[in-house]
């Protein structure tokens, strides 16, 4: 989000559509939906190339927004069967990084103890230094019940604590209803409300905004020492390597085998996280790496086993045989088993 104060209208873009002003925010939203489904099916299919959306009004704040998906527990329409972990993989390639805030939003109308949101910002920020819980539906909860202790930081407390706001439902999405009425309307909840009137100025949508703004801010310039000494000593290691390279000579033969080395090395590594399913590539149509190797093993391995005609009595020689074998001179454990 970019605020440009001298523009007399607001207007959207995204990078799939270069050089399109969108100034009708309804056609925004169904841009999104049309890309998200061009790009994940219509089936709900994720994907984790991002859709990039810039917005360029007077009325709002100079920020950088990564909207993620929320946990899936069990996967509906075209999903993998691994969907929760695809996701959180996904999720984790952009709340591990420390220049970044997490705005951990859960629903006011479910167990705080139980938020997804929360969960993981927990797991990459044990401190709590980079986390902001955002508390939704509050206008949704059970008559006579209130997440006042929650807004108040009582109940999970959070080093930057709690906000709570009130967003448009489906049905006013549908009916039109714009953000100035919907804010006009979340001003008047807070205020109104017993349990939040005296939070009522530090709750809400625009101060959501203005405490994303100052304490993004505050953030950066606390991390951009540490960002700069990081820069500073990939400086000095690429300096050194191109001071090498001066000498350089192809033919070297200890060049070649430090080089063959950190290749092997790499795909190692590589194979490693293809294994484990904790690479930087995510296939989505199809299992793929430890996954499918995972399936291969408790799905067709046993029914393969199953399917195996075999002599027991010539299967327990053979087995005898092997371990005598591998065992050479060294003493063989379990005779008593072997004699069986």
């Amino acid at each position: 989000m970019n605020n440009l104060g001298c523009i007399p209208t607001e207007y959207a873009e995204f990078l799939h559509c270069k050089g399109k002003k969108f100034t009708d925010f309804d056609e925004v939203r169904q841009e999104i939906e049309a890309e998200t489904d061009r790009v994940t099916g219509q089936n709900k299919g994720i994907s984790p190339v991002p859709i990039n959306l810039r917005v360029y009004s007077p009325h709002v704040l100079n920020l950088t927004l990564v909207d993620l998906p929320g946990m899936t527990k069990v996967p509906v329409g075209d999903q993998p069967a691994d969907i929760e972990h695809q996701i959180k993989d996904m999720l984790m390639q952009f709340v591990t990084k420390e220049n970044c805030l997490l705005l951990a939003v859960s629903p006011a109308n479910s167990d705080l103890a139980n938020s997804d949101a929360l969960k993981i910002a927990k797991e990459v920020d044990p401190q709590g230094t980079r986390t902001i819980g955002v508390i939704t539906k509050l206008d949704l909860m059970d008559e006579g019940t209130d997440a006042r202790d929650i807004l108040e930081n009582k109940l999970l407390p959070l080093r930057r604590g709690y906000i709570g706001v009130v967003n448009r439902s489906q049905k006013d999405i549908d009916g039109k209803k714009d953000i100035g009425a919907a804010m006009a309307a979340e001003r008047k909840f807070f205020l109104s409300h017993s349990s939040y009137r005296h939070l009522a100025e530090r709750m809400g949508t625009p101060y959501l905004q203005k405490v994303l703004n100052q304490q993004l801010t505050n953030h950066i310039r606390d991390t951009l020492p540490g960002l700069r000494n990081k820069l500073q000593s990939q400086l000095l290691s690429i300096e050194k390597e191109v001071e090498e390279y001066k000498n350089f000579r192809p033919d070297d033969p200890s060049r070649k085998t430090k080089a063959l080395l950190q290749m092997v090395q790499q795909f190692a590594v590589d194979f490693e996280k293809r294994i484990e399913g904790s690479g930087d590539q995510i296939d989505t149509y199809e299992l793929s790496g430890g996954a499918r190797i995972n399936r291969i093993f408790h799905e067709r391995f046993p029914f393969e086993l199953v399917k195996m005609e075999f002599d027991e009595k010539e299967l327990r020689k053979e087995i005898s045989y092997a371990i005598k074998n591998i065992h050479g001179i060294r003493h063989v454990p379990f005779p008593l088993l072997l004699s069986n």
